[in-house]
Protein backbone atom coordinates (compact mmCIF):
# COMPACT_ATOMS: atom_id res chain seq x y z
CA UNK A 1 0.00 0.00 0.00
CA UNK A 2 1.27 3.47 -0.87
CA UNK A 3 2.26 5.65 2.04
CA UNK A 4 0.79 9.13 2.08
CA UNK A 5 3.96 10.89 0.88
CA UNK A 6 4.55 8.30 -1.87
CA UNK A 7 0.89 8.65 -2.90
CA UNK A 8 1.19 12.43 -3.31
CA UNK A 9 4.56 12.35 -5.10
CA UNK A 10 3.44 9.71 -7.58
CA UNK A 11 0.26 11.60 -8.39
CA UNK A 12 2.05 14.92 -8.92
CA UNK A 13 4.67 13.34 -11.19
CA UNK A 14 2.01 11.66 -13.29
CA UNK A 15 0.05 14.87 -13.61
CA UNK A 16 3.01 17.08 -14.44
CA UNK A 17 4.57 14.69 -16.94
CA UNK A 18 1.42 14.13 -18.99
CA UNK A 19 0.56 16.48 -21.82
CA UNK A 20 -2.33 15.51 -24.05
CA UNK A 21 -3.32 17.95 -26.75
CA UNK A 22 -5.75 17.56 -29.63
CA UNK A 23 -6.68 19.82 -32.49
CA UNK A 24 -10.26 21.07 -32.37
CA UNK A 25 -12.29 18.83 -34.72
CA UNK A 26 -13.93 19.85 -37.96
CA UNK A 27 -17.55 20.73 -37.22
CA UNK A 28 -18.70 19.21 -40.50
CA UNK A 29 -18.08 15.78 -39.01
CA UNK A 30 -20.49 16.47 -36.17
CA UNK A 31 -23.32 17.35 -38.54
CA UNK A 32 -23.44 13.69 -39.63
CA UNK A 33 -24.86 12.72 -36.23
CA UNK A 34 -28.37 12.04 -37.52
CA UNK A 35 -29.60 10.89 -34.09
CA UNK A 36 -29.20 14.32 -32.50
CA UNK A 37 -32.52 15.99 -31.69
CA UNK A 38 -32.61 19.65 -30.68
CA UNK A 39 -35.43 21.22 -28.65
CA UNK A 40 -36.92 24.59 -29.51
CA UNK A 41 -35.29 27.57 -27.85
CA UNK A 42 -36.87 29.20 -24.83
CA UNK A 43 -38.61 32.55 -25.27
CA UNK A 44 -39.91 35.07 -22.77
CA UNK A 45 -43.54 34.29 -22.06
CA UNK A 46 -43.08 30.54 -22.55
CA UNK A 47 -44.63 28.06 -20.14
CA UNK A 48 -42.21 26.01 -18.06
CA UNK A 49 -43.54 22.77 -16.65
CA UNK A 50 -42.30 21.88 -13.17
CA UNK A 51 -41.92 18.23 -12.19
CA UNK A 52 -40.51 16.44 -9.14
CA UNK A 53 -39.20 13.12 -10.51
CA UNK A 54 -37.43 12.32 -7.25
CA UNK A 55 -37.93 13.69 -3.76
CA UNK A 56 -40.91 15.73 -2.64
CA UNK A 57 -40.89 19.53 -2.76
CA UNK A 58 -41.87 21.67 0.19
CA UNK A 59 -44.84 23.94 -0.63
CA UNK A 60 -42.97 27.11 0.28
CA UNK A 61 -40.02 26.11 -1.94
CA UNK A 62 -42.40 25.43 -4.82
CA UNK A 63 -43.92 28.88 -4.46
CA UNK A 64 -40.48 30.51 -4.37
CA UNK A 65 -39.36 28.84 -7.59
CA UNK A 66 -42.61 29.79 -9.30
CA UNK A 67 -42.06 33.42 -8.29
CA UNK A 68 -38.50 33.27 -9.61
CA UNK A 69 -39.68 31.96 -12.97
CA UNK A 70 -42.30 34.70 -13.20
CA UNK A 71 -39.63 37.31 -12.44
CA UNK A 72 -37.53 35.80 -15.24
CA UNK A 73 -40.39 36.29 -17.69
CA UNK A 74 -41.87 32.79 -17.82
CA UNK A 75 -45.14 31.12 -16.88
CA UNK A 76 -44.76 28.27 -14.37
CA UNK A 77 -47.07 25.27 -14.60
CA UNK A 78 -47.39 22.05 -12.66
CA UNK A 79 -49.93 19.32 -12.04
CA UNK A 80 -51.25 18.18 -8.68
CA UNK A 81 -48.76 15.31 -8.76
CA UNK A 82 -46.03 17.63 -7.50
CA UNK A 83 -47.86 18.14 -4.20
CA UNK A 84 -47.58 15.88 -1.18
CA UNK A 85 -45.41 12.90 -0.37
CA UNK A 86 -45.19 9.21 -1.09
CA UNK A 87 -42.60 8.27 1.50
CA UNK A 88 -39.58 10.34 0.55
CA UNK A 89 -40.77 10.65 -3.06
CA UNK A 90 -43.07 13.33 -4.40
CA UNK A 91 -45.45 10.65 -5.65
CA UNK A 92 -45.54 7.00 -6.71
CA UNK A 93 -43.23 5.80 -9.47
CA UNK A 94 -46.18 5.52 -11.83
CA UNK A 95 -47.38 9.06 -11.17
CA UNK A 96 -43.93 10.63 -11.34
CA UNK A 97 -43.32 8.94 -14.69
CA UNK A 98 -46.76 10.01 -15.89
CA UNK A 99 -45.99 13.62 -14.95
CA UNK A 100 -42.81 13.58 -17.03
CA UNK A 101 -44.53 11.88 -19.98
CA UNK A 102 -47.46 14.30 -19.96
CA UNK A 103 -45.23 17.37 -19.79
CA UNK A 104 -43.62 16.29 -23.05
CA UNK A 105 -46.96 15.68 -24.78
CA UNK A 106 -48.77 18.74 -23.38
CA UNK A 107 -48.81 21.29 -26.25
CA UNK A 108 -49.09 24.18 -23.79
CA UNK A 109 -45.77 23.35 -22.09
CA UNK A 110 -42.68 24.74 -23.83
CA UNK A 111 -39.91 23.47 -21.54
CA UNK A 112 -39.53 21.23 -18.49
CA UNK A 113 -37.65 22.08 -15.31
CA UNK A 114 -37.10 19.58 -12.52
CA UNK A 115 -38.06 21.18 -9.23
CA UNK A 116 -35.43 19.32 -7.21
CA UNK A 117 -33.30 16.18 -7.13
CA UNK A 118 -33.02 13.76 -4.24
CA UNK A 119 -33.58 10.16 -5.32
CA UNK A 120 -36.06 8.36 -7.52
CA UNK A 121 -35.25 9.05 -11.17
CA UNK A 122 -33.64 5.66 -11.78
CA UNK A 123 -36.87 4.00 -10.59
CA UNK A 124 -38.89 5.46 -13.47
CA UNK A 125 -36.47 5.04 -16.38
CA UNK A 126 -38.36 2.04 -17.76
CA UNK A 127 -41.70 3.88 -17.50
CA UNK A 128 -40.74 6.78 -19.75
CA UNK A 129 -42.41 6.99 -23.16
CA UNK A 130 -39.34 7.67 -25.28
CA UNK A 131 -41.30 7.62 -28.55
CA UNK A 132 -43.44 10.49 -27.29
CA UNK A 133 -40.31 12.44 -26.40
CA UNK A 134 -38.97 11.93 -29.92
CA UNK A 135 -42.23 13.28 -31.29
CA UNK A 136 -42.35 16.20 -28.84
CA UNK A 137 -38.77 17.32 -28.18
CA UNK A 138 -38.53 19.92 -25.43
CA UNK A 139 -35.92 21.46 -23.17
CA UNK A 140 -35.38 19.37 -20.02
CA UNK A 141 -33.24 20.86 -17.23
CA UNK A 142 -31.96 19.55 -13.90
CA UNK A 143 -29.00 18.02 -12.09
CA UNK A 144 -28.12 15.70 -9.21
CA UNK A 145 -30.51 12.70 -9.36
CA UNK A 146 -31.83 14.09 -12.66
CA UNK A 147 -28.49 13.00 -14.17
CA UNK A 148 -30.17 9.66 -14.88
CA UNK A 149 -32.95 11.28 -16.91
CA UNK A 150 -30.66 13.65 -18.79
CA UNK A 151 -28.30 10.93 -20.00
CA UNK A 152 -30.93 8.20 -20.39
CA UNK A 153 -33.28 10.33 -22.48
CA UNK A 154 -30.38 11.52 -24.61
CA UNK A 155 -29.33 7.92 -25.24
CA UNK A 156 -32.84 6.72 -26.09
CA UNK A 157 -33.99 9.64 -28.22
CA UNK A 158 -31.00 11.76 -29.24
CA UNK A 159 -32.62 14.75 -27.51
CA UNK A 160 -30.09 17.26 -26.21
CA UNK A 161 -30.83 17.74 -22.51
CA UNK A 162 -29.44 20.30 -20.07
CA UNK A 163 -27.47 19.78 -16.88
CA UNK A 164 -28.24 22.92 -14.92
CA UNK A 165 -30.02 24.29 -11.86
CA UNK A 166 -33.22 22.75 -10.57
CA UNK A 167 -36.13 24.98 -9.67
CA UNK A 168 -35.09 25.20 -6.03
CA UNK A 169 -31.60 26.46 -6.92
CA UNK A 170 -32.27 29.10 -9.58
CA UNK A 171 -31.60 31.91 -7.18
CA UNK A 172 -28.38 33.63 -8.22
CA UNK A 173 -27.49 35.85 -11.16
CA UNK A 174 -24.68 33.65 -12.50
CA UNK A 175 -26.86 30.54 -12.64
CA UNK A 176 -29.70 32.44 -14.32
CA UNK A 177 -27.41 34.05 -16.88
CA UNK A 178 -25.72 30.75 -17.71
CA UNK A 179 -29.06 28.96 -18.00
CA UNK A 180 -30.64 31.50 -20.31
CA UNK A 181 -27.51 31.74 -22.45
CA UNK A 182 -27.90 28.04 -23.30
CA UNK A 183 -31.68 27.94 -23.67
CA UNK A 184 -32.68 31.19 -25.35
CA UNK A 185 -30.51 31.13 -28.45
CA UNK A 186 -28.45 28.80 -30.61
CA UNK A 187 -25.07 28.88 -28.97
CA UNK A 188 -22.33 27.88 -31.36
CA UNK A 189 -19.69 28.79 -30.50
CA UNK A 190 -20.02 29.63 -26.82
CA UNK A 191 -17.36 29.35 -24.16
CA UNK A 192 -18.31 28.52 -20.59
CA UNK A 193 -16.06 30.13 -18.02
CA UNK A 194 -16.00 29.77 -14.26
CA UNK A 195 -17.66 32.26 -11.98
CA UNK A 196 -15.29 34.70 -10.27
CA UNK A 197 -15.05 33.58 -6.66
CA UNK A 198 -15.28 36.44 -4.19
CA UNK A 199 -16.66 34.76 -1.08
CA UNK A 200 -13.88 34.40 1.51
CA UNK A 201 -15.15 31.06 2.78
CA UNK A 202 -15.14 29.62 -0.74
CA UNK A 203 -11.67 30.99 -1.48
CA UNK A 204 -10.33 29.31 1.66
CA UNK A 205 -12.22 26.05 1.11
CA UNK A 206 -10.11 23.37 -0.67
CA UNK A 207 -13.27 22.03 -2.29
CA UNK A 208 -13.36 25.20 -4.42
CA UNK A 209 -9.71 25.04 -5.46
CA UNK A 210 -9.18 25.03 -9.22
CA UNK A 211 -6.39 22.91 -10.64
CA UNK A 212 -5.40 20.81 -13.62
CA UNK A 213 -5.10 17.10 -12.97
CA UNK A 214 -3.73 16.31 -16.42
CA UNK A 215 -2.87 19.16 -18.77
CA UNK A 216 -4.02 19.38 -22.36
CA UNK A 217 -7.19 19.83 -24.38
CA UNK A 218 -9.64 17.60 -26.19
CA UNK A 219 -12.98 17.57 -27.99
CA UNK A 220 -15.90 15.19 -27.70
CA UNK A 221 -19.57 14.77 -26.83
CA UNK A 222 -20.68 16.01 -23.42
CA UNK A 223 -22.04 13.42 -20.98
CA UNK A 224 -22.20 13.02 -17.22
CA UNK A 225 -23.40 14.77 -14.10
CA UNK A 226 -23.56 13.41 -10.56
CA UNK A 227 -20.91 10.74 -9.99
CA UNK A 228 -23.26 8.72 -7.77
CA UNK A 229 -25.86 8.58 -10.53
CA UNK A 230 -23.31 7.87 -13.24
CA UNK A 231 -22.22 4.85 -11.22
CA UNK A 232 -25.84 3.89 -10.46
CA UNK A 233 -26.45 3.53 -14.22
CA UNK A 234 -23.63 1.01 -14.63
CA UNK A 235 -25.07 -2.40 -15.47
CA UNK A 236 -28.42 -0.94 -16.55
CA UNK A 237 -29.71 -0.36 -20.10
CA UNK A 238 -28.76 3.30 -19.63
CA UNK A 239 -25.13 2.84 -18.66
CA UNK A 240 -23.18 5.72 -20.18
CA UNK A 241 -20.74 4.99 -23.00
CA UNK A 242 -17.76 7.29 -22.32
CA UNK A 243 -15.96 6.51 -25.57
CA UNK A 244 -14.66 9.76 -27.13
CA UNK A 245 -16.71 11.80 -24.64
CA UNK A 246 -16.03 14.82 -22.46
CA UNK A 247 -17.20 13.52 -19.08
CA UNK A 248 -18.53 16.06 -16.58
CA UNK A 249 -18.51 14.94 -12.94
CA UNK A 250 -19.65 16.40 -9.62
CA UNK A 251 -21.10 15.14 -6.37
CA UNK A 252 -22.04 16.23 -2.88
CA UNK A 253 -21.33 14.99 0.66
CA UNK A 254 -19.34 11.95 -0.47
CA UNK A 255 -16.23 11.20 1.62
CA UNK A 256 -12.92 10.87 -0.27
CA UNK A 257 -12.93 7.08 0.09
CA UNK A 258 -16.39 6.93 -1.49
CA UNK A 259 -15.27 9.14 -4.37
CA UNK A 260 -12.27 6.82 -4.70
CA UNK A 261 -14.52 3.77 -4.83
CA UNK A 262 -16.89 5.21 -7.44
CA UNK A 263 -14.09 6.48 -9.68
CA UNK A 264 -12.32 3.12 -9.39
CA UNK A 265 -15.50 1.37 -10.51
CA UNK A 266 -15.67 3.58 -13.60
CA UNK A 267 -11.98 3.15 -14.35
CA UNK A 268 -12.31 -0.64 -14.14
CA UNK A 269 -15.22 -0.50 -16.58
CA UNK A 270 -14.97 -0.88 -20.33
CA UNK A 271 -15.26 2.69 -21.65
CA UNK A 272 -14.24 5.30 -19.06
CA UNK A 273 -10.57 5.02 -20.03
CA UNK A 274 -11.62 5.84 -23.61
CA UNK A 275 -12.98 9.28 -22.69
CA UNK A 276 -11.43 12.34 -24.35
CA UNK A 277 -11.60 14.65 -21.34
CA UNK A 278 -12.77 14.78 -17.72
CA UNK A 279 -14.33 17.93 -16.25
CA UNK A 280 -14.83 18.02 -12.50
CA UNK A 281 -17.21 20.53 -11.01
CA UNK A 282 -17.10 21.49 -7.34
CA UNK A 283 -17.65 18.42 -5.15
CA UNK A 284 -19.19 20.20 -2.18
CA UNK A 285 -18.81 18.45 1.15
CA UNK A 286 -16.57 15.77 -0.37
CA UNK A 287 -13.29 16.73 1.31
CA UNK A 288 -14.31 15.52 4.75
CA UNK A 289 -12.50 12.51 6.20
CA UNK A 290 -12.61 11.85 9.95
CA UNK A 291 -9.42 9.80 9.77
CA UNK A 292 -6.19 11.83 10.16
CA UNK A 293 -4.39 9.21 8.08
CA UNK A 294 -6.86 9.44 5.22
CA UNK A 295 -6.50 11.17 1.88
CA UNK A 296 -7.89 14.49 0.77
CA UNK A 297 -10.26 14.75 -2.16
CA UNK A 298 -7.50 16.30 -4.26
CA UNK A 299 -5.12 13.43 -3.49
CA UNK A 300 -7.77 10.92 -4.51
CA UNK A 301 -8.50 12.69 -7.80
CA UNK A 302 -4.82 12.98 -8.68
CA UNK A 303 -4.19 9.33 -7.85
CA UNK A 304 -7.21 7.96 -9.71
CA UNK A 305 -7.43 10.28 -12.73
CA UNK A 306 -3.86 11.37 -13.61
CA UNK A 307 -2.72 7.86 -14.72
CA UNK A 308 -5.45 7.82 -17.38
CA UNK A 309 -3.53 10.46 -19.39
CA UNK A 310 -6.77 12.25 -20.25
CA UNK A 311 -7.02 16.08 -20.07
CA UNK A 312 -8.70 16.69 -16.72
CA UNK A 313 -9.19 19.49 -14.21
CA UNK A 314 -11.13 20.16 -11.03
CA UNK A 315 -13.17 23.15 -9.87
CA UNK A 316 -15.53 24.15 -12.68
CA UNK A 317 -18.61 26.06 -11.57
CA UNK A 318 -21.26 23.37 -11.63
CA UNK A 319 -22.74 20.97 -9.13
CA UNK A 320 -24.31 21.34 -5.69
CA UNK A 321 -22.97 24.86 -5.34
CA UNK A 322 -24.51 28.36 -5.38
CA UNK A 323 -23.07 29.21 -8.82
CA UNK A 324 -24.10 26.45 -11.22
CA UNK A 325 -23.56 26.80 -14.95
CA UNK A 326 -25.64 24.90 -17.50
CA UNK A 327 -24.16 22.55 -20.10
CA UNK A 328 -25.96 20.53 -22.79
CA UNK A 329 -25.78 16.73 -22.70
CA UNK A 330 -25.23 15.31 -26.19
CA UNK A 331 -23.45 18.06 -28.12
CA UNK A 332 -19.77 18.30 -28.93
CA UNK A 333 -17.52 20.61 -26.95
CA UNK A 334 -13.86 21.54 -26.68
CA UNK A 335 -12.31 21.19 -23.22
CA UNK A 336 -9.13 22.98 -22.19
CA UNK A 337 -7.87 21.67 -18.86
CA UNK A 338 -5.19 24.37 -18.59
CA UNK A 339 -7.45 27.36 -19.18
CA UNK A 340 -10.39 25.57 -17.53
CA UNK A 341 -12.79 26.53 -20.31
CA UNK A 342 -15.47 24.49 -22.01
CA UNK A 343 -16.39 25.66 -25.50
CA UNK A 344 -19.67 24.44 -26.95
CA UNK A 345 -19.10 23.57 -30.61
CA UNK A 346 -22.69 22.95 -31.69
CA UNK A 347 -26.10 24.49 -31.30
CA UNK A 348 -28.07 23.04 -28.41
CA UNK A 349 -31.47 24.52 -29.31
CA UNK A 350 -33.29 25.41 -32.51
Amino acid sequence: MLKRRQFINLSVVLSASTLVSQVRPNLEGFEKDTNKLLPKRLKKGDTIGLIAPGYAVKPEVLEEMKSTLVDMGFIPFHTDRIHGNHGYFSDTDKERAADLNEMFTNPDVDAILCARGGYGCTRIMQMINYDNIKSNPKILVGFSDVTALLNGINQETGLVTFHGPVGSTIDDDYSKQQLLAKLESPNYPQTIENVVLEDKEMLENPEYERYAITTGSASGKLVGGSLSLIVALVGTPHEIDFTDAIVCIEDVEEAPYRMDRMLTQLIEGSTFKKAKGIVFGVCAGCDKDPSPSGFTLKEVLLDRIAPLNIPAAYGMSFGHVPNNFTFPIGIHAHWDADKMTLELLENAVL
